[in-house]
């Protein structure tokens, strides 16, 4: 996109392209790139964000898994701890 952008004002500047209806183009067309820009770092920052939660939760798990090994609670606890765990990677 701003390889496009960029062509546009060399078109503008060799007068291949009317300069106001040029401007206008760039104009949305920076706007466009901006919004993409927005959702990327939007995205970027919700995948970050349930990694460091997934994280987190196998760290909880693998903890309460160690202090209550050999203890007659450790198979029903190790199966809750991965009904969670799935329910927590489908979530958004």
């Amino acid at each position: 996109m701003q390889e496009d952008i960029r062509k546009l004002r060399e078109d503008i500047d060799n007068s291949v392209v009317k300069r106001d209806s040029g401007v206008a183009r760039i104009a949305s067309m920076q706007k466009e790139l901006r919004g993409t820009i927005a959702q990327i770092d939007l995205f970027t920052g919700n995948k970050d964000r349930k990694g460091l939660l997934m994280a987190g939760a196998d760290r909880a798990i693998r903890e309460l898994l160690t202090i209550f090994k050999d203890d007659p609670i450790e198979v029903p606890l190790e199966e809750a701890s991965m009904s969670v765990w799935s329910h927590m990677q489908m979530e958004e």
